[in-house]
């Protein structure tokens, strides 16, 4: 017969290359959760309207020692109140200080008698597509629930709930559930990443975040102003083919620009003259090829100053000067 194998814990387990591989990623996952999962919270949010009560959980995480919380705008939007529960078990109401419905991104604020474990927010323009990803939330109210992946890709596009492209975006297969929204996507230094935002509804492995430095923006912006500022011209429109003819006679290299359909009364673009059916194809020497692109030229540096439209009406090329306002949207 031969030797009886030896099934006691002392024995040793010879590691293959793969195995110390492993090893390695999950102690790099482990050590991250440690140094991080004191920050993530819990958040509850309550809407009382009409005399009826809604409620609503998700995720969010601490940035400050002195209680300053990230979390996704649409986690808090419209709560009467809101309250974090800490991995330690205790709860406080929370403040909101500001919130941005375009970007997906609010921020709270808990009180504390002594400083709260915090996370450091890291540099999402340096991050790789294939380096290592880690989120960490409360799907379906499974507190502190970590999974792990990669980034997937990085530059995405994804519209809000308020309808705003959301540009920057990380997509990674780090599984994300219902929940999850506002926790934070680390990488294994335990530096933020990105605020964990959507899923997509059927798929697998697509996940998405708001890259950080794009919400380092809207903080400032939210502690300084109180609201993310933008410009406003007052006008609706939708993004249409242009043709190769069209587009050699304004000597522009774009096979889109987007359509005038409303044009607000007395906003700036009326005031400087747009008109309906008017295709608006750059603002200032870029290219508009189509809504996004009109977004995203509107920012806050445009505010109060007067720009020049360029436009086809009636294929006649016309140069139009507005003046932006600012955004009052809610």
């Amino acid at each position: 017969m031969g030797a009886r194998p030896n099934f006691s814990d002392d024995a040793p387990v010879p590691l293959t290359g793969d195995d110390t591989l492993l090893d390695a990623y999950s102690e790099a996952v482990a050590s991250t959760v440690e140094r991080t999962q004191d920050a993530v919270v819990f958040i509850s949010a309550r809407s009382d309207h009409n005399g009826k009560s809604r409620s609503g959980t998700g995720s969010g995480f601490v940035f400050t020692p002195d209680g300053y919380v990230l979390t996704n705008s649409h986690v808090v939007h419209g709560a009467s109140s809101l309250e974090v529960a800490r991995p330690d078990g205790t709860k406080s109401a929370a403040e909101l200080i500001g919130e941005d419905p375009e970007t997906d991104l609010a921020v709270l604020r808990i009180g504390s008698s002594r400083p709260l474990a915090h996370v450091a927010l890291g540099d999402s323009s340096k991050l790789r597509v294939g380096q290592v990803a880690i989120a960490i939330g409360n799907p379906l109210g499974f507190t502190h629930t970590v999974t792990s992946g990669i980034v997937s890709a990085l530059g995405r596009s994804l519209r809000s709930t308020a309808g705003r492209m959301i540009e920057n975006v990380i997509q990674t297969d780090a599984a994300l559930n219902p929940g999850n929204s506002g926790g934070p996507l680390l990488d294994t230094r335990g530096n933020v990443i990105g605020v964990n935002t959507a899923i997509i509804p059927g798929a697998q492995a697509l996940c998405f975040a708001v890259a950080i430095n794009s919400a380092k923006w809207v903080v400032t912006q939210l502690f300084t102003h109180g609201r993310v500022r933008r410009a406003f011209i007052g006008l609706s429109g939708s993004t249409v083919p242009i043709s190769r003819r069209v587009a050699r006679f304004l000597e522009i290299d774009q096979d889109s620009a987007v359509r005038v359909s409303l044009v607000q009364p007395g906003s700036p673009s009326a005031n400087g003259g747009l008109l309906v059916d008017d295709l608006v194809v750059g603002i200032d020497g870029t290219a508009v090829r189509n809504i996004d692109d009109l977004q995203r030229l509107l920012d806050e540096s445009r505010i109060g100053k007067q720009c020049i439209v360029r436009v086809l009406r009636a294929a006649r090329p016309l140069f139009i000067t507005v003046q932006p306002a600012e955004s009052r949207r809610a």
